[in-house]
Formats: structure tokens, C-alpha cells, sequence
């Protein structure tokens, strides 16, 4: 799903990858052929920035919530009257800190991210990130998905290149819903994570526990993860 973005988006911004083709590995990687196959690409080392661009165009998740409460989202003052899933006029730029493994990362207003990355990267990467969302956006909901959000990761090289890297809208890093189901004022079935969140929630996992899922709730992920493939890309991944 990654590379399928990667390619569609360059015309916007250059990213790390160098090849997905295995054959293509180093050598020290090639023999593990069979745990990484599929699995892996070959990409760029660069300095990756300590911001996660999120990029909204419909209110759900904790935007809904936070919007309930205080009619914001990362602080950000939102007209009133605003349904659940309903769009925004425009893209709404709402990042969050990236925080160290086993932390969580924290959404902040748009003025503090130049507080982390100073103000050159800060304008670019709140520019792009809208640029990049809307242009999938646009494309996804002719294929009959809606990208409710996502998030970004860049990086850049030694000279100063911007460059896009990380995951780009997967189920993983974005919110999918069917556009044929869609319905304001509501929430809407996910083809994304949310179907796992929402077993954990069932649960009262309490994000600490290792527990081991059961096998239809990871069928039912993956299934709905190869289904977004199939209709973002017309083609059925190559695991399969």
C-alpha cells in the first residue's frame, strides 16, 4: 500500500525509498529471503523529524471527542454545529509530537511545531501534508473510499531535502471508510485498525497486558486490509 503512495504522490514530494525489489537487497539481507520477502524495502537514511503530521477531513475519533468538549480540535477553534463525520470546508492540519517507543504522542497546535523543527520545516511540512492528503483524498473516494485522516512522516538528507518517508495511508496510519455507507452524524464502519481497537475496547485491554488474539478477530483485520488494497490499487497484493 506503502510503495502505491509513494509512486502516486512524488510529483509532490520525493520519498526515502530506493527499490522494493528483493532481488535488489544487500546481500547480508537477501538470505533471509524467507522471513523478508514482501515484508521489507530499501530505503533512504535520513534525519527524521520528531512530528507527526496528522491530517484531518472529516471529524471522528478524538477530534469528535475533543470538539464535543471544547468545540476545538489540537486547540483549534471549529465552527459550532459541526456533526459527527461531517467534512471540513478544508484539510485540517493537526499535529502531534512523536514520542519514544512505549510513549504515547501528544496532539499540539500547529504554532508549537516550529517550537520542535523550526520555522522553514514547520511551514513546509504544514503545507505538503495538506497537498499530500488532498490529492489522495481526491483519488481514493473515486476508487469508493473515503480517507477520513492520516498521518505523515518526513525526514531530510544531509543539504536539506525534504523528503516524505515512513508508512503512507495505510490502514495502519490512516482512517478508511466506504463511501457508499457514508452518513453524517454518525460513525462510520472502519477498513482500517479501528475494527482491532474496537475488539481491545470490548475487552477493557488495558494497553499494558500481552494477550494473544483470537483468530477470527485477525482474519477479519486482515481481510479488511486486503480489501482497501484491492480497491485503492485494482490489484491484489503480492503476498497473495
Amino acid at each position: 500500500m506503502s510503495v502505491f503512495w509513494f509512486n502516486y504522490l512524488k510529483d509532490i514530494l520525493p520519498n526515502h525509498i530506493i527499490t522494493t525489489e528483493f532481488d535488489q537487497m544487500p546481500e547480508k539481507v537477501q538470505k533471509y529471503r524467507d522471513q523478508l520477502e514482501y515484508r521489507c524495502l530499501l530505503v533512504k537514511k535520513l534525519k527524521v523529524f520528531s512530528v507527526e503530521a496528522i491530517v484531518r477531513g472529516y471529524i471522528t475519533g478524538s477530534a469528535w471527542s475533543e470538539y464535543k468538549k471544547k468545540g476545538t480540535v489540537c486547540d483549534i477553534t471549529l465552527p459550532e454545529g459541526l456533526k459527527e463525520s461531517q467534512s471540513f470546508e478544508k484539510a485540517l492540519y493537526t499535529p502531534s509530537t512523536k514520542a519514544e517507543i512505549g510513549q504515547h504522542d501528544e496532539n499540539i497546535h500547529p504554532s508549537k511545531v516550529p517550537e520542535i523543527i523550526g520555522d522553514k520545516y514547520a511551514d513546509q511540512i504544514s503545507e505538503i501534508s495538506v497537498k499530500l492528503y488532498t490529492k489522495a483524498k481526491e483519488y481514493a473516494l473515486s476508487k469508493g473510499i473515503i480517507i477520513a485522516d492520516t498521518k505523515f512522516e518526513f525526514g531530510r538528507d544531509d543539504t536539506g531535502i525534504l523528503y516524505l518517508v515512513d508508512e503512507v495511508l495505510t490502514p495502519d496510519s490512516s482512517r478508511f471508510w466506504l463511501s457508499l455507507n457514508y452518513e453524517v452524524g454518525k460513525s462510520q464502519e472502519s477498513f482500517d485498525k479501528q475494527y482491532l481497537r474496537n475488539y481491545l475496547l470490548s475487552i477493557d485491554f488495558d494497553k499494558k497486558t500481552s494477550i494473544e488474539l483470537p483468530n477470527d478477530i485477525i482474519t477479519k483485520t486482515m481481510e479488511r486490509y486486503i480489501e482497501t488494497y484491492k480497491m485503492i490499487t485494482d490489484s491484489d497484493p503480492t503476498f497473495l
